[in-house]
């Protein structure tokens, strides 16, 4: 970890010019975050540093979890900032996440401690449950790993998980509660039987997948969506790349928009993901981008003109499919997005 001492840079974004969204307990969340996975090429101390380095140019949003094995290093960063005096914790939205392996009676709470101990926090800002069931695998894995204990989603189970979230909520240790992963037939039954509803949706989204009809039922049940691989993730792990994957930064649509501004293709990804109403978390390890990625949100909308363009390339291209997260019996890795539009429950 750098000695360095923390100090914002000069040409950095100033903060409050990052948008923001309000969610359902009038908080307000900012519209951009850093994600924290650093898949198979990025080390915690990499991953580290990036957060370092973007806290420094006006980001006030990072997108941790556990199984991520960084946040330990990112919390000698957060040290480093508080004691600084440059920013204060109340202005980070800082979010983690339950793995798969913690969704036991008891191991809810063990998980969020050990992130708020790792991390250096007294509370979280938002605690998602990472996967909607206990499946899990070894770091590093390929395609074909298997869990011999993975379980389709059963929704009892889930509730006992959420319940625990809850309970955090009201013990003063994350401010907010959510999801990830989940399909449209799973977060239909949360909102029935849970005390406290989700307060954000973490999910796949990028112009080459759009999910239209998740995306509807999230908004119009007060609910902020967080979306992951916002550029459609070029440095995702090996076992998640298949033939059929298509390449958003490549699109026509989305290149014509990029030479008319002198840009990068990602950065019209994300422009296109805040004014559509979602939060994109981009992860990059180098200076130029993690600054042009802040820069993209705040400068040069797009046009109606464009912004319809782009929702006319939804490919619904998935590339985070999950094979690894699959149970015995299960038909491929649709099962686990209830592509028949039902879920075990």
């Amino acid at each position: 970890m750098s000695d360095t001492a923390f100090t914002p840079a000069s040409d950095g974004i100033v903060p409050s010019l990052v948008p923001s969204f309000s969610l359902y307990t009038g908080a307000r969340i900012p519209a951009i975050g850093l994600g924290t996975f650093g898949s198979d090429h990025a080390s915690p101390t990499q991953v580290a540093e990036a957060v370092r380095e973007a806290l420094s140019m006006g980001y006030r949003h990072l997108d941790c979890a556990s199984v991520y094995a960084n946040e330990a290093e990112i919390g000698e960063v957060l040290k480093d900032v508080f004691d600084s005096g440059a920013i204060r914790r109340e202005e980070i939205w800082i979010t983690s996440k339950v793995w798969n392996d913690m969704h036991g009676k008891g191991d809810v709470l063990l998980s969020c401690a050990r992130s708020l101990r790792d991390l250096g926090l007294d509370y979280l800002d938002l605690f998602l449950v990472h996967w909607p069931f206990p499946n899990h695998h070894p770091p590093g894995c390929d395609v074909n790993e298997r869990n011999p204990h993975a379980k389709p989603y059963i929704h009892e189970d889930f509730m006992k998980t959420w319940h625990q979230m809850e309970r955090l909520v009201d013990m003063g240790l994350v401010r907010h509660i959510g999801t990830s992963n989940m399909t449209i037939p799973k977060l239909e039954m949360v909102l029935r039987d849970c005390r406290i509803k989700p307060a954000c949706n973490e999910m796949e989204l990028h112009p080459h997948f759009q999910q239209p009809e998740f995306f509807d039922f999230v908004k119009s049940n007060g609910i902020q969506p967080i979306g992951y691989s916002p550029i459609g993730s070029p440095g995702r792990p090996e076992r998640d790349r298949t033939s059929e994957d298509t390449v958003d930064i490549e699109d026509p649509v989305v290149v014509a928009a990029a030479e008319k501004r002198g840009v990068h293709p990602a950065l019209i990804c994300l422009k296109w993901a805040v004014q559509r109403g979602q939060i994109p978390i981009p992860f990059s390890t180098k200076r130029r981008n993690i600054l042009s990625n802040l820069k993209a949100v705040v400068e040069d909308s797009l046009t109606d003109e464009e912004m319809a363009a782009i929702s006319d390339i939804d490919r619904n291209c998935r590339l985070i499919k999950g094979h690894v997260f699959l149970w015995e019996g299960a038909k491929d890795w649709t099962d686990l997005w209830d592509s028949d539009g039902r879920t075990p429950g």
